[in-house]
């Protein structure tokens, strides 16, 4: 990690599909959000940490939910939507990144809880704008792009038992 400034005002944007699937295809196992957010934050100043989650009806999901409000998170909730031809859709991309740009404008750090490499040109936006970007991901699943766009990448992977349950 580079070194934090106490006075630095965080945002901590989860990108909640992407953090499961990939924590669960990697180890079987579930990220510690309350391990995530206190590392994303340490001493600074947290200003806001959104959970963006999708509603597919499973039966422990509301647990799931309830839990990352009871952690701090600020639930973003979307429905799965299924199309005609039987397909599923729901991803949190364009809504994240209207966040993160809003955000920006009253933080310091957006620290940007995914792997994914769509993300890569919001990095550089809010960099371009002098927001710190401090991506955390599982580094074998993060896309390249987003590592080399954000100010500091930190690979969960590296300590498992800090980010998973």
């Amino acid at each position: 990690m580079p070194p934090l400034h106490g006075s630095q005002r965080v945002a901590v944007l989860a990108d909640s599909q992407n953090l499961y699937h990939t924590a669960h295809s990697l180890y079987s196992r579930n990220v510690d959000y309350t391990g995530l957010l206190d590392t994303a934050v340490q001493e600074r100043e947290l200003v806001r940490a959104i959970a963006y989650v999708i509603r597919a009806d499973s039966p422990e999901e509301e647990r799931f939910f309830e839990a990352l409000r009871d952690i701090g998170f600020e639930t973003k909730i979307k429905d799965i939507k299924t199309f005609g031809d039987g397909s599923k859709k729901a991803d949190w991309d364009v809504g994240m990144v209207l966040d993160a740009v809003t955000l920006g404008e009253h933080v310091d750090v957006v620290a940007l809880c995914s792997g994914d490499g769509d993300f890569s040109r919001l990095c550089s936006h809010l960099r371009h704008q002098g927001v710190r970007v401090e991506v955390f991901g599982f580094g074998e699943s993060s896309a390249e792009e987003l590592r080399d766009a954000a100010d500091s990448f930190i690979d969960m992977s590296e300590n498992p038992d800090q980010f998973l349950l």
